[in-house]
């Protein structure tokens, strides 16, 4: 388990990095918060379509052929596209990276197929909220190092990102171990690695098809955050890439405490079902309170209380696991990261809408919270959702 923790914090500091400055280097080409705003969502979305349709290939791909080359393969291409976009010197060399990077990238999905080959079903939920911990470890170290060379020069990150992506490959290289033994593999399937089928394949299996839907709307809600965070406290804050990226170590803190120290003792209070219940609340509430802030000192405020928001995936992601085969983790774990990727194409696209209808707003303006409120709304309903599916299983029992 050390090997692929190690692996995905690497992963998550380079692309932690990046995080406070590309809005940034896509405002270099842009004259105007509309211009920069609408140059973003393009190159956001650039990335969420490649990786909505390379996400399953790869999965299916790692059930083939192991997790470790497909690793491989996604630790390469971030490299190339850390340093590709240090160097660019045009709108579309952006776009263009962002596709590549979005095809080749599926080492969320993987590593997660690598945790469930490696964990027995009834330790997914706290192995997953392991895996959520480096993410939160690596969105402390990341953003940190991103702001502050930011604050120097916007390019300069970049170039960190991509030494750290090339110091991931080596590592995977040399150290990491293959999880996916030869008698647990499984054919290649064209039909059941495009996006579509894959989508199909992870609602129909067995007793958790409305999980997808919830699974769908939080992301969506989450995604929607991130994607308009470093513009909306820019618009609304005056926050710079160093401002940003302090944000993100008191996420990044958040993400550790809740995954990595609270995670196990509350499974055991609540059991699995009553923890995403409370959870998304937590959730819910929180992104109602960033739409409702009129300082930048309280979204750090409502960072802190909103602890339990972010264990909801770890729980939702073990009943997902633990109702796929053990041979087809990576399919599962790919269709999972299609998910997030087709979440991905349609929170820029809400998020950014949202937030250009309202950025010529003055910032003391209730309007201006818009796009939080819609993540809101979102989460709200995938609470609903939740509520009336676990009325239908049997009592939850610790993890």
């Amino acid at each position: 388990m050390g090997f692929i923790l190690a692996a995905v914090l690497i992963d998550m500091i380079s692309i932690g990095l990046m995080v406070p400055v590309l809005p940034h280097i896509v405002g270099t080409f842009t004259q105007s918060n509309d211009e920069q705003t609408a140059a973003f969502l393009l190159v956001t979305m650039a990335f969420g379509v490649a990786n909505f349709i390379g996400s399953p290939v790869l999965g299916a791909l790692s059930d083939r052929f192991g997790r470790r080359p497909v690793l491989l393969i996604g630790f390469a291409g971030l490299a190339l596209s850390f340093f590709v976009t240090a160097l660019a010197t045009a709108l579309w060399m952006l776009v263009v990276v962002r596709l590549f990077s979005g095809a080749m990238q599926a080492n969320v999905a993987i590593a997660n197929a690598y945790v469930a080959d490696i964990t027995a079903p009834e330790d997914r939920a706290r192995r997953f909220g392991q895996l959520g911990a480096m993410f939160g470890i690596g969105f402390i170290l990341g953003p940190v190092i991103g702001g502050w060379l930011g604050h120097y020069d916007v390019h300069w990150p970049f170039f960190a990102a991509g030494s750290m992506a090339i110091l991931n490959w080596c590592y995977g290289f040399f150290v990491l171990p293959e999880s996916l033994p030869l008698d647990r593999r499984s054919p290649f399937d064209w039909k059941k690695a495009n996006p579509a089928s894959a989508l199909r394949g992870l609602a129909a299996l067995q007793g958790v098809g409305p999980l997808v839907a919830v699974i769908a709307l939080s992301t969506l809600a989450q995604f929607t955050l991130h994607n308009t965070w470093v513009l909306y406290t820019k618009f609304r804050f005056g926050w710079g890439p160093l401002a940003v990226s302090w944000s993100l170590v008191v996420v990044g803190v958040a993400s550790v405490i809740s995954q990595g120290v609270l995670l196990r003792p509350l499974l055991h209070r609540f059991g699995t079902q009553r923890l995403a219940m409370i959870s998304m609340a937590s959730a819910t509430l929180a992104y109602l309170c960033y739409g409702l802030a009129t300082d930048g000192w309280m979204m750090y405020g409502i960072i802190g209380l909103n602890l339990l928001g972010g264990v909801a995936a770890a729980a939702l992601q073990s009943f997902i696991s633990n109702a796929a085969s053990a041979a087809h983790q990576g399919q599962a774990m790919g269709a999972l990261s299609s998910l997030n990727s087709l979440m991905a194409v349609i929170a820029p696209l809400l998020g950014l809408t949202l937030l250009g209808e309202v950025s010529h707003r003055p910032p003391s303006d209730p309007l201006m919270g818009l796009p939080f409120f819609a993540c809101a709304a979102l989460q709200a309903a995938a609470l609903v959702i939740t509520l009336r599916f676990f009325r239908t299983q049997p009592a939850p029992s610790p993890a």
